[in-house]
């Protein structure tokens, strides 16, 4: 079984070294790439005052949160919850380094890295659209998941959205059925075909002069472009060596 924790904070402001905390944490489990229904959520007293940048974003004010629990009182709970699982993070070093914190806090030994591993789904944003916009909004667009009730982040509604776009971001599916039955449905056979390749040719297809003209023009503007010149030619002379 594999248990994943889909996992997003809200936060007093954007530096941990300055003494900002966590003024709300929201948690989506999934097992088996599916959602169980299963969630943590709850909003804290972060004991300080709340930066007015961070407010516009999240819309959370200190009248809001003034009777909530502190993070101590909740963080046994959340180890509990987030404990063995495979936990996903939206730009995690932040989500992790406010975790920490608050559990050196609350006087936990532990960190988030001792009890879970980590995915950080913007860098796999990154390496899967190197040079595009990796935003939770930007996902939501690219693979079609409804944000439009996000006025204002929150942390269990960026959980479940964060959900829905890495499923889609890394296959959908939460499981192969190639050797499953479905009830009152006969066992599908495996068959396979030899193809006979006997008679078949190869074509090629060779630039013609005009053509070979216009690409040796267009190595000639990478060659003035980069100090390395174009790659295309130092592999061709590479080639032409060995």
């Amino acid at each position: 079984m594999m248990r994943q924790v889909i996992l997003d904070t809200e936060t007093t402001g954007l530096e941990v070294e300055k003494g900002h905390r966590i003024i709300e944490i929201g948690c989506v489990e999934l097992v088996n790439r599916r959602r169980t229904g299963n969630t943590f959520h709850r909003y804290l007293n972060p004991e300080r005052q709340i930066d007015e940048a961070a407010a516009e974003v999240h819309g959370i004010t200190a009248d809001m949160v003034a009777d909530k629990p502190r993070f101590t009182d909740v963080a046994e709970e959340l180890i509990d919850f987030i404990g063995g699982a495979e936990l996903v993070i939206h730009n995690a070093e932040f989500d992790a380094g406010f975790l920490d914190q608050e559990l050196q806090l609350a006087s936990l030994d532990t960190r988030v890295r001792d009890c879970c591993q980590i995915i950080d789904t913007l860098i796999l944003a990154r390496q899967i659209h190197p040079g595009q916009r990796n935003s939770l909004d930007a996902l939501c667009r690219r693979y079609q998941v409804d944000n439009s009730g996000r006025d204002l982040h929150g942390a269990l509604l960026d959980a479940q959205l964060l959900a829905d776009v890495y499923l889609a971001m890394t296959g959908g599916q939460g499981e192969l059925s190639l050797d499953r039955n479905e009830p009152g449905r006969p066992r599908a056979e495996a068959t396979c075909r030899r193809v006979d390749r006997q008679g078949l040719a190869l074509t090629v297809r060779r630039a013609s002069a005009s053509e070979l003209r216009a690409h040796e023009a267009c190595l000639d503007v990478v060659d003035q472009a980069c100090d390395d010149g174009a790659l295309w030619r130092h592999t061709a002379q590479e080639e032409a060596r060995t």
